[in-house]
């Protein structure tokens, strides 16, 4: 089983949301064979509280906006270090950066295929991280 592609199309534009507000270490995978709740994971990390929520505001505006997807579920506004947005076919993390190392999702769902991601700023921090050659 692989992820739909109304999920695919929600993951996207949040990609691109959070990418917008400098998410950084974006990741998505695709879980639709193991969670029969959901298709997608989309990880993002922010710096610190404001960012994190900032990331997590501006996901849930763009996908209202082009794509008239809201939230079914909202955790973690409150204190800023995890914020879990529900979109039915598409889950969106978005940590502060030590929450995230804390809980490590990518080695608990380490099976589950990563999707690619198509946004600037996934594009130059793969770059950055390319072992350089002599």
């Amino acid at each position: 089983m692989t992820a739909t592609p109304r999920a695919l199309e929600l993951t996207r534009v949040a990609a691109e949301a959070a990418d917008a507000k400098q998410g950084s270490d974006l990741v998505a995978l695709d879980v639709s064979a193991t969670m029969p709740l959901t298709d997608v994971f989309l990880l993002a990390t922010g710096r610190n509280e404001r960012m994190v929520l900032s990331i997590a505001e501006e996901i849930e505006d763009r996908l209202q906006q082009e794509l008239g997807q809201k939230a079914i579920r909202r955790e973690g506004r409150d204190e800023g270090r995890w914020v879990l947005l529900d979109f039915g076919d598409l889950v969106v993390h978005v940590f502060h950066e030590e929450d995230r190392m804390y809980y490590g999702l990518e080695r608990i769902w380490r099976d589950a295929p990563s999707i690619p991601l198509e946004v600037e700023g996934a594009a130059a921090q793969a770059e950055d991280s390319a072992p350089v050659q002599d």
